[in-house]
């Protein structure tokens, strides 16, 4: 049997560590440091087919006799490598670097590894990084590096008008496993150099190559900071310059908005303005047709 004193004891001793584990859970929440998340930059492509549609030099553009254009519905887009440049005689690769994005030579020569590319739609986030990352300064200019666009175009068939999707390789050179166009998978473990198309309708799947040098990159600044031929470095002025101070509290948004007005071109062989695979008519270029960067 246990004793009255007993009993009192235990009591009191589980008293005291009831307040003791208190105290302690007090101290505890006490002691932890405060975290502050740091402010970050972070990047997101747009389609906007309102923008000015132009071409290599960033003049506004006509169209060549012959040829018809579109401006496609986007679903996808990748890119391989984004940087900030302060000014209009920054060479390429000299300003702020912030992404450049896995390569392999699989294939032989050196190429995009489209296996590891970051597939993004509207408004999902391309980079994000600390704004401590960047050094402080003025920004006027990005210049990013597209890859791959996905989107769905109009096309003339048996007298009917439909629609497709296509799947466009823009990237210097493109090392492919495999990709999906909307349902159809193409198998194809090879380089493939910028001009690199499939297109896919009612389950059928047709594949191309644009001629070389005929894609779009639209680069004002061509006269004092050139791209290599070949590539699709897209350079676009800022609506307002980007001003990294350093004491940065808050995130910053760039939005890369990109002109889809009429990128996507043909050769007519029936001049009617309609894209008619069937007859053979051929696609020239997939180009982004400009680009405008803007903070906030």
């Amino acid at each position: 049997m246990m004793h009255r004193n007993s009993h009192k004891s235990l009591t009191l001793f589980f008293s005291v560590l009831t307040f003791a584990v208190l105290v302690n859970g007090c101290k505890k929440d006490e002691e932890e440091p405060i975290v502050v998340s740091e402010p970050n930059i972070i990047f997101r492509f747009a389609f906007d087919a309102s923008q000015p549609r132009l071409n290599n030099l960033g003049n506004p553009s006509s169209m060549p006799a012959g040829h018809a254009a579109q401006t496609p519905s986007f679903n996808s887009i990748s890119a391989n490598y984004l940087e900030l440049t302060p000014s209009a005689f920054t060479a390429l690769g000299m300003g702020e670097v912030l992404y450049n994005g896995p390569q392999t030579s699989a294939g032989g020569d050196a190429a995009i590894d489209f296996d590891q590319a970051r597939i993004l739609s509207e408004g999902q986030n391309f980079v994000k990084l600390p704004i401590s990352d960047l050094d402080p300064g003025t920004y006027t200019y990005a210049r990013v590096s597209l890859s791959y666009q996905n989107f769905n175009v109009d096309y003339r068939a048996s007298g009917l008008d439909l629609t497709g999707t296509l799947a466009s390789f823009v990237g210097f050179n493109n090392y492919i496993n495999s990709y999906t166009i909307s349902s159809e998978t193409v198998e194809v473990n090879a380089n493939k150099l910028q001009g690199y198309w499939g297109f896919e309708t009612f389950g059928n799947v047709f594949t191309g190559q644009a001629p070389a040098g005929a894609t779009t990159v639209v680069n004002p600044i061509w006269a004092t900071s050139p791209v290599p031929a070949g590539s699709c470095v897209v350079t676009g002025e800022f609506a307002s310059p980007l001003v990294i101070t350093g004491n940065e509290t808050s995130d910053i948004i760039v939005t890369l908005s990109l002109s889809t007005n009429q990128s996507f071109e043909w050769v007519e062989n029936t001049v009617d303005g309609k894209y008619e695979p069937g007859i053979g008519e051929q696609v020239v270029d997939m180009g982004i047709r400009g680009m405008i960067p803007s903070a906030q």
